[in-house]
């Protein structure tokens, strides 16, 4: 499979954006990426208290890291590789797909405001498709893997409750392949950081994470920063 990944993305030709941006404009972008209303998670942690922290996987990070921006309670986000270790944490190392690593974000959050379990939420609903094994869109390869890395024993209990009782609802018509996976997370290099603010016409942010933005203020609008 031909991996299409962050720096390789950074090659498209600008002269794309132009039809990629009339693509989204008119709606067209939409089908970019398909948004399935996942039901509220059974079991949540409740009473915690001080920012806490969520790693998450599920494709480009530059998409992901613009999802959860737009969370009310969320009080940064990081893009950067989860699952590997930190002699190999770069892109260019990662890109090999030998690492062990995914692409993924590091969400520090008010949990008074919002809870992991409404972050799972909005991870399987619009951030990524959960059943996409080891790749997302048009990005192929193991480090695009749908994957949860749990902080603490009350996320993992919470994370693994919230897949079995999607994929015993049948929420999707396929499968479910997210992991829940243990493993360090190291920060992208500066220029993959806040991509989607600073390069709001830039072609594939256009083509594919605009829709998923323009999904998570349709679907969760209670929960979208103003």
């Amino acid at each position: 499979m031909i991996r299409t990944a962050p720096m390789l993305k950074l090659a498209i030709p600008a002269a794309a954006a132009a039809g990629l941006y009339l693509l989204a404009s008119t709606g067209a972008g939409a089908q970019a990426e398909r948004t399935v209303l996942a039901p509220p998670p059974a079991r949540d942690i409740a009473g915690a208290t001080g920012a806490q922290t969520a790693v998450l996987a599920g494709g480009c990070f530059w998409g992901m890291e613009a999802v959860f921006e737009q969370v009310k309670g969320v009080k940064s986000v990081t893009a950067g590789y989860a699952g590997g270790t930190g002699s190999t944490a770069s892109y260019d190392q990662v890109s090999t797909e030998t690492t062990g690593h995914a692409e993924a974000v590091k969400i520090v959050y008010d949990p008074r405001v919002v809870s992991y379990g409404t972050l799972l939420r909005v991870y399987f609903s619009v951030a990524h498709d959960p059943t996409q094994l080891d790749y997302q869109g048009p990005d192929h390869g193991p480090s695009y893997r749908s994957a949860i890395f749990p902080q603490t024993q009350e996320q993992r209990a919470v994370a693994t409750a919230y897949i079995a009782q999607l994929g015993k609802a049948r929420t999707w018509p396929a499968p479910i392949v997210t992991k829940i996976e243990t493993g360090q997370f190291f920060a992208a290099e500066a220029y993959h950081q806040d991509f989607y603010r600073k390069n709001p016409t830039y072609p594939y942010i256009v083509r594919w994470d605009k829709p998923k933005i323009a999904a998570f203020r349709a679907t969760f609008p209670q929960l979208a920063k103003s």
